[in-house]
């Protein structure tokens, strides 16, 4: 189990904590950021001009990747560091110019020029990767060690998209953020049940765990060597089947009235469907977009919106319990995750609509969230501990 959050009883907040911790200000500029982006993306696909130094697509896979998706494993690791170990992570200025610094790569990576780009952007994951390393290996925290190792990867991937290895770097990308995220599910969702519903009868198997991921990893190797449907397929179908029999045993159904749960198993559900999907794309069966929007938006947006509230609410000394506004935001998230997968199977112009549909509930959801916890990040925490 790890915590990653401590509740407390409310008092009114007073003076100005937007980086006292990481996810702070890393949560707040991911959702706005990808709400724009992705509404620009849409817009682009409607007609409007483009302007970047990138293609528009490959643009909206970097930022979503490398973009969004960094931002959010950078305020969620470099909070959880500084509760696994003990030791401090950037706060405050250094905290500040991190901030910065991504800021300074989104408007790079549009506007270029692409040399300045890829230094600036390039560097971002290996500098949060030497801030983890700091506080892991200083603390002698062994069992997190492969954090270290896989914001490295992402880093290399990174500039493997800027030397033009284009479709690579992206899958990498992708299949990196996954691993990231089925380890910390497979911690994370378990334990919360658990500890909300102690009568539900969760049941937790570490190697159960490590035969999924094995073998998960091993459909996303198959994937990256082009090995063919006769590799992929078989083990992208086994790994679903693992993947739904360890959440069967985290006891997804007890979590029916408690959003904040329930989101993290629906959220998890996505990956055995993206890994079927998986397979049946390297059959021929359905696009490719398909499992790749499955993992993407379903599975790695859908646990990001649940993180990001769930995180947000105990680092700020709030219950965890969710208002509206949280339940608003889950349920956009994963009716645009149902669309996005729905565009891969929708024909002619209809894909399009789609498309359009969905980016409109992601960048809505991702708002929502924004506009509601603003004054909740910025403030300091309810208890008036530090943090």
């Amino acid at each position: 189990m790890i915590p990653i959050e401590e509740p407390a009883r409310a008092s009114a907040p007073r003076g100005f904590a937007l980086f006292n911790l990481a996810f702070r200000p890393f949560y707040l500029l991911a959702a706005l950021f990808t709400s724009i982006s992705v509404a620009l993306w849409v817009a682009v696909l409607q007609g409007m001009p483009w302007g970047g130094y990138l293609s528009p697509v490959l643009w909206h896979q970097h930022e979503m990747l490398f973009g969004f998706g960094l931002a959010v494993v950078a305020g969620f690791l470099l909070t959880a560091g500084r509760v696994w170990t003990g030791l401090p992570t950037p706060a405050g200025l250094p905290l500040a110019l991190l901030a910065v610094h991504w800021i300074a790569a989104r408007i790079l990576i549009y506007a270029g020029p692409a040399s300045v780009a890829a230094l600036v952007d390039g560097a971002f994951p290996f500098v949060v990767a030497a801030a983890m390393a700091r506080v892991i290996v200083g603390s002698k925290n062994q069992r997190n060690y492969f954090v270290i190792a896989l914001l490295g990867a992402l880093g290399v991937a990174n500039l493997a998209f800027h030397f033009g290895f284009w479709g690579l770097s992206l899958r990498a990308a992708l299949w990196l953020v996954m691993a990231l995220v089925i380890v910390m599910a497979g911690r994370v969702v378990p334990s919360f049940t658990a500890n909300a519903l102690p009568r539900a009868g969760v049941v937790i198997r570490p190697q159960l765990d490590r035969v999924a991921l094995a073998v998960t990893l091993a459909a996303f190797a198959a994937d990256l060597l082009e090995l063919g449907a006769a590799a992929l397929a078989p083990l992208a179908f086994a790994a679903a089947v693992l993947h739904v029999t360890r959440q069967w045993r985290w006891a997804p159904f007890a979590t029916r009235g408690r959003p904040i749960l329930w989101i993290l198993h629906l959220s998890h559900a996505w990956i055995p469907a993206g890994l079927v999907l998986l397979g049946l794309a390297s059959l021929g069966l359905v696009r490719a977009a398909a499992p790749l929007h499955a993992f993407g938006v379903g599975a790695i947006g859908g646990l990001i919106i649940g993180m990001i509230t769930r995180t947000a609410l105990g680092h700020t000394g709030r219950p965890l319990t969710t208002g509206r506004a949280e339940l608003a935001a889950y349920v956009l998230v994963h009716l645009a995750a149902v669309l996005r997968v729905g565009a891969s199977f929708s024909p002619g112009a209809g894909t399009v609509t789609l498309i359009a549909i969905s980016g409109a509930l992601w960048s809505a959801a991702f708002l929502i969230y924004f506009a509601t916890y603003l004054p909740r990040l910025a403030r300091p925490r309810l208890d008036g501990k530090p943090g």
